[in-house]
This record gives structure tokens, C-alpha cells and sequence, in this order.
């Protein structure tokens, strides 16, 4: 069985993302979303939160696998016998980062990482700048899935 892991923050997840996912689930049988715990970062969304909405927008692929996680993303993927993991690369600036972290994977356990490149519709995307153009009430219906839209609007109506 073909495996894969997409890592992540995914808070909230927007559609970028998702094409990422999108396009790994059809190349792997099953594509783990690990939505990866920062103690240091507070999200807007809580874990569980992130998990549900993900698990609600990507349940149409069939062989997406949702679950958080804390630690290095190379444990994750020996703990579930998975030897690749599938980055999206907005940018040459994500290049350089992410490149690094490759090697360094691949050197603790051998690992792969894919890149893949995003979809120029969503070049420029990033949770933290949904987050921001949400505060203020931009819009941003195009950028996200609808119950993504609907729990953002509801989280930032709470203040």
C-alpha cells in the first residue's frame, strides 16, 4: 500500500491545502493529514477543531487518514510505516526551507519528501494571511472551503 503524509499547522486549512491533499490522494492509497501541535503557537482553531474541518472537507477523497501530532514529523511517519512526505512549494523562498528539512528527514530515517507545486491560483495563500484579510472583513470565500468560511466567521464574530 502506497502511503503518504501531508504535514501541516492547517489553521484553518484553505484551499490550497486541499489541492495538495487532492492531488496526493490520487497518486497514494492513502494520504495521512498530520496536523502537527505547536505548544508554542495558539491557534485560532483548536486541534480537534482543525482535525474536524479537514476531515469534513477532504471525506469526498476517500483515503484521507486525519490525525495531530506532536514531535518530529519523521516519528510520525516511522510510527505508521510511511516513507514519503508530500509538501506543497508556493514560492522559491518555501524551496530553500523546505529543502533543508528534506535532507535533514531523509538523514534521520530515510524518509522522502515530494514537493509539489501549488496551483497559481493559490501562490500566494497562507493561513496566517486568511486570517488576517478575515479579521478585518476581507473576503475570502474563494480562498477557503464553505465550513472552513462558516467556523472562521463565527470564531472571529467571538472576538
Amino acid at each position: 500500500m502506497r502511503r503518504a503524509v501531508c504535514p501541516g499547522s492547517f489553521d484553518p486549512i484553505t484551499n490550497g491545502h486541499l489541492d495538495i491533499i487532492a492531488r496526493a490522494s490520487k497518486l497514494y492509497d492513502v494520504v495521512h493529514v498530520a496536523v502537527m501541535i505547536n505548544k508554542s503557537k495558539k491557534g485560532l482553531f483548536e486541534i480537534d477543531e482543525r482535525i474536524e474541518l479537514i476531515r469534513q472537507v477532504t471525506a469526498e477523497f476517500g483515503n484521507v487518514e486525519v490525525e495531530s501530532f506532536q514531535g518530529l514529523l519523521v516519528d510520525f511517519c516511522k510510527e505508521r510505516d510511511i516513507p514519503a512526505i508530500v509538501k506543497g512549494l508556493r514560492a522559491v523562498s518555501d524551496f530553500d526551507y523546505e529543502l533543508q528539512m528534506a535532507q535533514m528527514n531523509n538523514g534521520l530515517t530515510g524518509v522522502e519528501t515530494l514537493f509539489v507545486p501549488t496551483n497559481p491560483a493559490y501562490s500566494f495563500l497562507s493561513s496566517s494571511l486568511v486570517k488576517e484579510v478575515a479579521s478585518w472583513g476581507g473576503d475570502i470565500a474563494h480562498l477557503v472551503p464553505p465550513v472552513v468560511l462558516e467556523g472562521l466567521n463565527k470564531r472571529l464574530a467571538k472576538g
